[in-house]
């Protein structure tokens, strides 16, 4: 039987979470691999008045978000996600800054045997500080090598691990007498919470310029498929009556009818000498107003350089 603290604690607990659970809408899960506790309280301060960071063993997260669900149940989407080493950061504040706090948080560790590589490690070309005698222990991992002042010096660049692979002893013990650390762990965002919606942390990396895209371009296969198919919508009726209109223009430039509109396409084909000649007068027109715009430019700039020189450097009210 668990101890009088124990239950006490994770009564304390559950109830801090389900407050959370209700005093934010926005939660960013995270896994945190390789996290010491010292950068984890690092993290805290930098998050302090903007987010909120808590960890907890998954089964006491599960049973409180489970007893939750009848005051909240949009909060039942989380516990799908909650597996491996995780943990919740609850804000109310922009997703996409949080996440660039939570990620840039990052410390440099060795790499040891039995580790699985998060990235690849490349050895640097150059001289590595060893003695001659270590020659033998770089040529059994395949890296050339020669004698250079009195120390190993490397030939050319090698990647020694790849990321996914494990690390083996070899390339641990490598890594240690170069000094070298390849890795850096940290928070790493597996998915977000929003008002009820569980989507991938990847959406936070859109602006609104590839919203816009996207909208734009699903707004333009709508009024594709409904000229196709002869159905009018919103998107679809501007394209609609344009291509109506030229349909009558066409009419009209193939018989004797006219209308308004249709009469200065009837004179641009039955006199285009004139309209070539205005073209040709309002080039000219053109090129004045880019050189008076040149010219303008160019005497700001030249009013701005006196006033710069006429100061000296000795304006101190400036």
């Amino acid at each position: 039987m668990p101890s009088d603290k124990k239950i006490v604690r994770k009564g304390e607990y559950m109830k801090k979470l389900t407050n959370l659970l209700d005093e934010y809408n926005q939660i960013i899960i995270v896994e945190c691999d390789n996290v010491s506790s010292n950068q984890m309280q690092k993290i805290r301060t930098v998050l302090r008045g903007k987010a909120v960071l808590l960890m907890g063993k998954k089964t006491m997260m599960r049973k409180a978000i489970r007893d939750h669900v009848h005051q909240n149940p949009a909060c039942e989407h989380l516990i799908p996600h909650l597996y491996g080493n995780i943990g919740f950061v609850f804000t109310n504040q922009d997703l996409s800054e949080i996440r660039e706090l939570v990620t840039s948080l990052k410390v440099g560790a060795p790499a040891k045997a039995g580790t699985v590589a998060p990235n690849d490690v490349i050895v640097p070309a150059g001289p590595t500080g060893l003695e001659p005698t270590q020659t033998s222990f770089l040529q059994a991992l395949n890296i050339g090598t020669k004698i250079s002042k009195g120390q190993i010096e490397i030939l050319a660049p090698v990647t020694l691990i790849h990321a996914g692979e494990k690390v083996g002893q070899s390339e641990a013990t490598l890594l240690a007498k170069l000094n070298i650390r390849p890795f850096s762990y940290g928070l790493v965002p597996r998915c977000v919470y929003d008002h009820g919606l569980i989507y991938d942390n990847k959406v936070l990396d859109m602006t609104l310029a590839d919203v816009s895209a996207v909208i734009a371009k699903g707004v333009s296969n709508i009024a594709a498929i409904g000229l196709q198919i002869g159905y009018p919508t919103l998107a679809s009726v501007p394209h609609s009556i344009m291509n109506g209109f030229k349909n009558l223009v066409s009419i009209a430039l193939g018989t004797e009818y006219t209308f308004k509109e249709a009469e200065q396409m009837k004179d641009m084909i039955l006199h285009p000498e004139k309209f070539a000649s205005a073209a040709a007068a309002a080039a000219p027109v053109a090129e004045e107003k880019k050189e008076e715009k040149k010219e303008e430019k160019k005497e700001e700039k030249e009013e701005e350089e006196e006033e710069e020189e006429g100061d000296f450097g000795l304006d101190l009210f400036a």
